[in-house]
């Protein structure tokens, strides 16, 4: 089901961009995880470790699994980008609605956090809660969320620059990529999953933009197609030929820092911003 002239573009781009191949016997990791059949085992396994919340990004999870979520007092999330996708999640059974703006990482639709949240607030009524998302890494975009009528926030990308991360992730290209990246690095394309999807703007994505790329496949095609390239390109760890997901953020994420300062400064900006908040609607002639 994947034309072969996907494949040749996948091939010859790799060697244009300099990408070995990967040791014999390795390659295409994480395909399995987009069968439906994977997915099923994941639910099944994890009830065994207790969550507290079950979220699904790419619409409402199946009902039943909402309903075994609930049986066990498991919450249940889902990201939605448009009002429409949240009245869905609630009519599935959804506890908690996360508004996740254009400018988030990874899969995401067209319509800004700003207009994003009020809408999704609005639509869904005030006994649902909604999380916004997209954009957030600071105290000041924390306390944005709640002023739009949400009750919380939803992060991702801010904690890819973690130093506890990087004892996960062993592509320091990637690392390099991200603490040099602007709010300008990011591009929203196809070329990740056959879904649109924002990821760091690099030498791989501009290829898919030249005049002989191939159009994307849906999904999960598209996965299948470059699966084995996203592995190669991992372990080359060329921070200019990566392929990885991050949000518009990315500007902000400019140096390795711990997980209890990456929660503690928007803790702090949060309270500073809430209180400046305050002062203005106590006097609004303040400066």
């Amino acid at each position: 089901m994947i034309p072969p002239d996907h494949v040749s573009f996948v091939d010859r781009t790799l060697q244009q961009l300099g990408v070995p191949p990967l040791p014999e016997g390795e390659g295409r990791e994480g395909v399995l995880g987009w069968l439906h059949s994977v997915a099923r085992s994941h639910v099944d396994i994890a009830p065994a470790h207790r969550p507290v919340l079950i979220a699904n990004a790419l619409g409402s999870p199946p009902v039943d699994v909402i309903e075994q979520a609930h049986a066990r007092g498991v919450k249940v999330a889902a990201l939605a980008g448009a009002a429409k996708h949240a009245l869905s999640h609630v009519a599935n059974g959804v506890d908690i609605i996360i508004a996740r703006g254009y400018e988030a990482g990874g899969h995401t639709g067209e319509i800004a956090s700003m207009v994003l949240t009020p809408e999704i607030v609005d639509a869904v009524g005030p006994d649902v809660p909604v999380l916004g998302a997209g954009g957030i890494g600071t105290g000041r975009q924390v306390a944005a969320s709640p002023a739009l009528g949400a009750q919380g926030v939803w992060t991702g990308s801010v904690w890819l620059t973690s130093e506890e991360y990087q004892q996960l992730n062993s592509n320091r290209g990637m690392t390099d990529a991200f603490l040099r990246a602007t709010s300008a690095d990011t591009v929203r394309t196809r070329i990740y999953t056959g879904k649109p999807a924002r990821l760091l703007k690099t030498k791989w994505t501009r290829a898919w933009e030249s005049e002989d790329a191939p159009t994307p496949l849906p999904m999960p095609l598209q996965n299948l197609l470059v699966s084995d390239a996203h592995s190669r390109m991992s372990a080359h760890g060329d921070p200019d030929v990566v392929s990885m997901p991050v949000g518009q953020i990315v500007g902000s994420m400019n140096e390795v820092r711990p997980v209890a300062t990456v929660m503690a400064d928007p803790v702090a900006g949060f309270e500073q911003a809430a209180a400046r908040a305050a002062g203005i609607a106590a006097d609004p002639d303040a400066p």
